[in-house]
């Protein structure tokens, strides 16, 4: 009997690899600034960043240190298998720096007035992840 590939259900999830150590770093309380530098391709370094430039006010630093997640995460993305669509997994802990830095683009992306690019972050946030868009718009 020839088993067939269901081409209705869309691509697999997209599962980016865990970087251990810049993990531990940030768990260990090191300073965001400090993993980011040692470990420019890591996306949650990158999102703390946004996240607390964003929280003192400071939308545009917000907005270079999440597209610059965004993009490294992208990056990983694409070595990974992804083709530009198809979810990314909120609950995979090692996708969550870059839906987090998707996230925070979008936020400083309507704080400076940047309208169709804050849409485009965040319906791009739904389709990755719908439990991502919800998680981190109750500030988890």
């Amino acid at each position: 009997m020839e088993t067939h590939e269901n081409l209705l259900s869309g691509p697999p999830p997209t599962l980016l690899p865990d970087n251990t150590e810049a993990r531990e770093l940030l768990q260990a309380g090191a300073k965001a600034a400090d993993v980011a530098a040692r470990f420019p391709a890591y996306p949650a370094a990158w999102a703390i960043l946004a996240d607390d430039s964003f929280a003192s006010g400071h939308a545009v630093t917000s907005y270079a240190f999440a597209r610059t997640g965004y993009h490294r995460g992208l990056d990983q993305l694409r070595r990974a298998g992804w083709k530009g669509h198809g979810p990314i997994p909120w609950e995979h802990e090692p996708n969550r720096g870059f839906l987090r830095c998707l996230y925070a683009l979008g936020r400083a992306a309507q704080a400076i007035g940047e309208k169709d690019e804050a849409e485009r972050c965040a319906q791009f946030l739904r389709d990755s992840s719908q439990a991502a868009a919800d998680a981190l718009a109750n500030g988890e």
